[in-house]
């Protein structure tokens, strides 16, 4: 808007500046709408002495609601108007007003209230200026008509505490002081295990590189379920290329404080130090977490479960018998009757737990099955996978197993239906134990054995256990598994269902031929289903019925009961 002085002969004294009507009518009871009549006001009279008076009875509203004065509702007014610029500086006010710097820097001490209320931040930028920014929160707070108030970080739990430490990350932005924000988030909880314990470790004579390195660790292990630090993780939180040289350097060279208190340790990746990762160590773990249920807190977000709504929905088909359990097996897993079953168990004195074992050969719908199973009783699977449990480190496997006990457990508390925990191809956990074992493997074998029977017998949930093999299978697991499902080559009918499953197209004749002649699993139907849809990809056509028989035969590794050998083979001339 132009803004019109009427000239005086006496010049100067007195600010006639008009001011438009439809600036001078009441506005809605708001905030925003207060604010924006403010800096319409401000932008007209460029901060003259007009302002005051005819400001003054929307700066009233702003006063009355967020209890600041007059000066600070002015300021915030501004900061509104720029909150989509992430670097405000004091200069942009006095561009912006059309007044001279100096009109805006004698407000310079109403800024640090604002900062104080957390209503603006502030931050130094790296040529030494200082810029400011208005929260997300705060901007939201606004536009809802709501005072915005901070929680408060004094006397927290100490889930909120880390709840706290995450948003403080969260809310992060290149430039800002993030180091004494999480430094006033331990003073204000310095009874807290974690702040004593910061304090023993006498974090306050780390530099603000160091301890904000500190703080990275524990906020990626403690809310991101994280153990594993590389330099992508934090660097982002020092703008300088030269600091953050300078920290790559120490840990390299193992001279940073937090290594040599043994607060933080290289990463060991399959036996080897991993130079470029790093993780808390045990001893600072058992230090600064006392007061936390790590295992509760690591499954908050519940990141590692497999969501039931994202298995699709598949035709499996069974032989009668295996029909039969399964679909007993998924009445029983539905919720309310689950439910039910496990309380009669335990007024009976019973173990609630359920653990069944998937057995027989690779392609016959194991896994498949427990995916389906998931999908159909709305229950979340946590799969364990063996190999990356199994550590050559002496004492790690044993711990990794009963972690990801602990952790299911706590999915069985936090959930309202509890998840399935799956052991896919348990072969490698559930053999025979070694009598007398003498060798450290096979003592590392026997303590993981050891653990998942005493964690069976504990079990408040649902454990599927697959397996290819079951006569390695040790006696004690065999007698803890209260259903055993073997899953055997489909029969004559049942391939024929599958190969109609997979090629709809497929005429019921042929199908019935494949089944007869080929002794395939589903899993080898599918194999070749697939590449059939390849072949049709390729060449704009359904494949022949004599086509399909070739890749029947190349599908198979065994002719007339003997095994082929893959390879080339020479053939004399």
């Amino acid at each position: 808007m132009r803004m019109v002085r009427k000239s005086t002969q006496n010049q100067s004294k007195t600010d006639t500046t008009e001011i438009p009507e439809n600036l001078l009518t009441p506005v809605e009871p708001t905030l925003v709408a207060n604010m924006e009549r403010v800096v319409e006001l401000a932008e007209i009279t460029h901060l003259g002495e007009t302002f005051n008076s005819k400001a003054q009875p929307y700066l009233a509203y702003i006063t009355d609601r967020m209890s600041i004065t007059e000066k600070q509702a002015l300021l915030l007014s501004l900061f509104l108007e720029k909150s989509s610029d992430r670097r405000i500086m004091i200069s942009d006010f006095s561009s912006m007003l059309r007044c001279r710097t100096i009109r805006i820097i004698s407000l310079i001490s109403e800024v640090d209230a604002l900062v104080e209320r957390g209503l603006v931040r502030r931050r130094k930028e790296s040529d030494g200026s200082t810029s400011y920014r208005m929260p997300t929160a705060v901007v939201t707070a606004f536009k809802d008509n709501k005072v915005y108030t901070p929680e408060s970080t004094k006397g927290l739990s100490a889930e909120k505490f880390f709840d706290t430490m995450a948003k403080i990350f969260d809310d992060y932005e290149s430039g800002d002081n993030i180091v004494q924000s999480l430094d006033m988030l331990v003073e204000n909880n310095a009874a807290l295990e974690f702040c004593l314990a910061a304090k023993s470790l006498s974090l306050n004579k780390l530099s603000n590189e160091e301890r904000l390195l500190f703080y990275v660790f524990c906020n990626r292990f403690v809310n991101d379920d994280d153990n594993i630090i590389d330099e992508n993780d934090w660097e982002d939180y020092f703008e300088s290329n030269s600091i953050r040289r300078f920290l790559r350097g120490k840990l390299k060279r193992q001279t940073s404080v937090l290594q040599r208190e043994g607060i933080i340790e290289n990463y060991n990746s399959d036996g080897m130090v991993d130079s470029k990762h790093f993780k808390l160590t045990d001893k600072a773990k058992n230090m600064l977490f006392k007061d936390l249920d790590i295992g509760q807190q690591q499954t908050k977000n519940q990141k590692e479960l497999l969501k039931h709504t994202s298995f699709a929905e598949k035709s499996l088909f069974y032989n009668p018998h295996e029909q039969s359990q399964i679909e007993q097996l998924s009445e029983l897993l539905m919720p309310e009757k689950f439910a039910s079953v496990q309380q009669r168990l335990e007024e009976n004195g019973m173990r609630k737990g359920f653990a069944c074992l998937f057995y027989g050969s690779p392609g016959t719908g194991k896994t498949e099955t427990v995916y389906q199973l998931a999908r159909r009783t709305q229950r979340d699977l946590m799969v364990i996978d063996v190999s990356q449990i199994k550590s050559c480190w002496v004492g790690e496997s044993e711990k990794n197993i009963k972690a990801a006990f602990d952790r299911y457990r706590n999915y069985v508390k936090q959930c309202e239906c509890a998840p399935i925990l799956l052991f896919n191809e348990a072969d490698a956990v559930l053999g025979i134990r070694q009598e007398g074992a003498q060798r450290a493997v096979d003592k590392m074998e026997n303590s993981i054995q050891n653990i998942i029977l005493q964690e069976m017998e504990q079990l408040d949930g649902i454990m599927i256990a697959t397996t290819n093999l079951t006569q390695n299978l040790d006696k004690a697991f065999e007698r803890r598994f209260i259903y055993k499902i073997g899953f055997s080559r489909p029969s004559l009918e049942a391939k024929r269902s599958i190969w109609q499953s997979m090629i709809p197209s497929l005429a019921t004749p042929l199908a019935e031929q494949l089944a007869a002649e080929y002794d395939f699993s589903g899993g080898q139907i599918e194999n070749i289903a697939r590449k059939r849809t390849v072949a049709l990809i390729l060449n704009g056509e359904e494949p022949s019925s004599e086509q399909l028989h070739s890749m029947c035969r190349a599908e198979q590794l065994s002719e007339n009961g003997k095994r082929r050998k893959i390879g080339f083979v020479n053939k004399r001339i």
